[in-house]
């Protein structure tokens, strides 16, 4: 096995070592100290439930991963648009981003109300809400970085006939690329928040929904197997956003 080889399989076996050792850590902790089931079940106790009752949870996980899909796509779709017009024009940032730090300085819960009165319960407020909470760190990200592009590349290019938008194009987005990587793994947790908070106060489906009612219940097993299912669904996400990081803009990777 190669160098490589063998640098890509510690890769690889180090994050599922580390989460072997925390489970493993929880466990003789909660052992040790008899904490309570109605605290914190073990892993023992947890880890069973997904055999036992899956029927149950995978509807109720598939909804909450296709609206946090959803409301994710929207929101990087929305806030790398706006992230470059805010970059590229001096006029335009100033007057609208008062008004963005204003919007996202409204506690999305207080969202999620308006959504149901409009669109009623259902899927649309967590598209909503996930999407909305994902449009402001991605808009400011880009924009910081559209506005600080390289000025001597854009100099080149407008004395070879190129115009603004050219120039935009050809260096101040794809100098943007590993700053939109970077603020897309923060999205993704973001928008996972959206998508709970909007199930557990206004949806019929999904792990949020699941929850809450679990843990009316006292189910804390159900819940906690919840709060499981949802962290492995965004290391998934962000598993896969690294891949197309690499993919896309391998070359701004410095680490050896």
């Amino acid at each position: 096995m190669g160098a490589a080889a063998r640098r890509r399989l510690r890769e690889g076996l180090s994050p599922v070592l580390f989460v072997a050792a925390l489970l493993l850590a929880w466990e003789v902790a909660s052992r040790a100290l008899d904490v309570s089931k109605f605290v914190a079940p073990k892993p023992s106790e947890i880890l069973p439930i997904f055999a036992q009752r899956g029927a149950e949870i995978l509807p109720h996980a598939i909804q909450t991963l296709s609206t946090t899909l959803a409301g994710f796509v929207v929101g990087v779709a929305l806030g790398f648009a706006l992230g470059v017009a805010l970059g590229a024009s001096r006029r335009f940032y100033a007057m609208v981003f008062p008004t963005l730090i204003g919007v996202n300085s409204i506690p999305k819960v207080a969202i999620v109300p308006l959504l149901v009165l409009w669109a009623g319960i259902g899927t649309v407020p967590a598209v909503v809400t996930s999407a909305v909470i994902v449009i402001f760190p991605i808009a400011v990200v880009v924009s910081a970085s559209i506005a600080t592009m390289d000025a001597e590349l854009a100099d080149v290019l407008r004395s070879l006939g190129a115009g603004r938008l050219l120039a935009l194009a050809k260096v101040g987005v794809p100098q943007s690329m590993p700053a939109f990587f970077g603020a897309l793994k923060v999205a993704i947790t973001l928008s996972f928040i959206g998508s709970i908070l909007a199930e557990s106060v206004a949806a019929n489906r999904g792990l949020g929904f699941m929850m809450n009612r679990a843990a009316s219940d006292f189910d804390v097993e159900l819940v906690y197997s919840g709060l499981l299912t949802l962290a492995a669904m965004g290391i998934a996400l962000y598993l896969a956003s690294l891949a197309l990081e690499r993919r896309l803009v391998g070359w701004a990777d410095r680490r050896g």
